[in-house]
């Protein structure tokens, strides 16, 4: 597991604007902003925190600092400490999804930020990183949708999956749920990640690198829209999306309902003008079934009523909706969230 850092909600300025060059893993980095600057009402959620004068830490692990999951975990950190009585919350940096199930099985961290596809094998304890480990989690909700953005150069001559063949790829990052879907996307298409492609495994933004260079010819990411390294290459002229929809139904059906079909907007990216299908998998917000249940209801409570906030941090929340986050078909909802949305129908 690698190396992963905590952040107090009260740091994140700073940690925000010595990293926000950085993309890395499970979502993008543009339309981010301090999450220390969203306003908020300060008004505390009934019964929030224990009550008992004690102070109730808890960690967030997010992923790298110029996804989506790290400034959108320092937002929640901050909402979840001002809006809990006796609450401090922090935001982790970590190599996001595969990572922060595992840190939610030692207890390392008591909320994540994590791909619905990785959850689920982390639950039933399949997969390479998972098998026989099974993680014990619930999830507090849907959060929002990552877009597989398979990526090259106009120039590249790949057009579909089956291009990739024989070809340098990116899979993404170690430990993430990038590298977990690029995998099986692969598979589907017949291609042996291991065999078949000169492989690499490069955060997003060294991914733009290797593009610009010529030392790889594609890369997979998932993240929300846009993505930042992404919009640079493409307003350079440089970026091209290939499909990946026609796999969705293959992976659905082999590994479960977390995979979906959408497309990638028009005009998303400079130079990309036609809509692109692609493989869909939301993001759910994760905890260890040992958390108590009112607090359980409490961090819910506090995700959605603070939705403006946090949107403020990143637009991705705008995708909160507290009338279907509770739909979820590949893991439990906890108890305590069921609660809230019980009470919020």
């Amino acid at each position: 597991m690698s190396a992963s850092r905590a952040v107090p909600a009260f740091l994140f300025t700073l940690v925000l604007a010595l990293t926000a060059c950085g993309p890395a893993d499970e979502g993008d980095g543009t339309g981010a902003t301090d999450p220390t600057d969203a306003p908020t009402d300060g008004a505390a959620t009934d019964g929030g925190g224990n009550g008992d004068g004690e102070t109730t830490r808890l960690t967030i692990a997010t992923g790298g600092t110029g996804g989506v999951y790290f400034p959108l975990g320092g937002g929640l950190a901050q909402e979840l400490s001002e809006n809990l009585d006796g609450v401090e919350a922090t935001a982790q940096e970590t190599s996001a999804s595969v990572d922060n199930m595992l840190l939610i099985g030692t207890g390392d961290a008591d909320v994540a930020f994590v791909l619905g596809d990785t959850a689920a094998d982390a639950v039933e304890g399949r997969g390479t990183d998972f098998e026989g480990n099974a993680i014990d989690a619930c999830t507090l909700g849907i959060l929002y949708s990552n877009y597989t953005q398979l990526v090259t150069t106009p120039d590249s001559g790949i057009e579909s999956v089956a291009d990739l063949a024989g070809r340098r790829v990116s899979l993404g990052a170690p430990g993430s749920g990038t590298e977990v879907i690029a995998i099986r996307i692969l598979e589907a298409a017949g291609i042996d990640p291991d065999a078949d492609i000169d492989r690499s495994q490069l955060l997003v933004d060294e991914t733009v690198d290797g593009l610009r260079d010529g030392t790889i010819d594609a890369g997979f990411w998932s993240g929300g829209l846009p993505t930042g390294a992404l919009v640079d290459l493409a307003s350079a002229g440089e970026l091209a999306l290939v499909p990946t929809a026609e796999y969705t139904s293959d992976l659905a059906d082999e590994y479960g309902p977390f995979y979906l079909e959408r497309e990638i907007p028009a005009d998303t990216y400079d130079g990309v003008d036609e809509a692109v299908p692609t493989v869909v998998v939301p993001n759910v917000l994760v905890v260890n079934t040992s958390m108590d249940e009112e607090l359980q209801r409490q961090i819910t409570q506090v995700l959605f009523e603070q939705k403006d906030d946090l949107v403020d941090v990143h637009p991705a929340a705008s995708e909160l909706d507290a009338a279907t986050a509770g739909e979820v078909e590949f893991m439990d909802v906890c108890p305590g969230a069921q609660a809230y949305y019980d009470e919020a129908g």
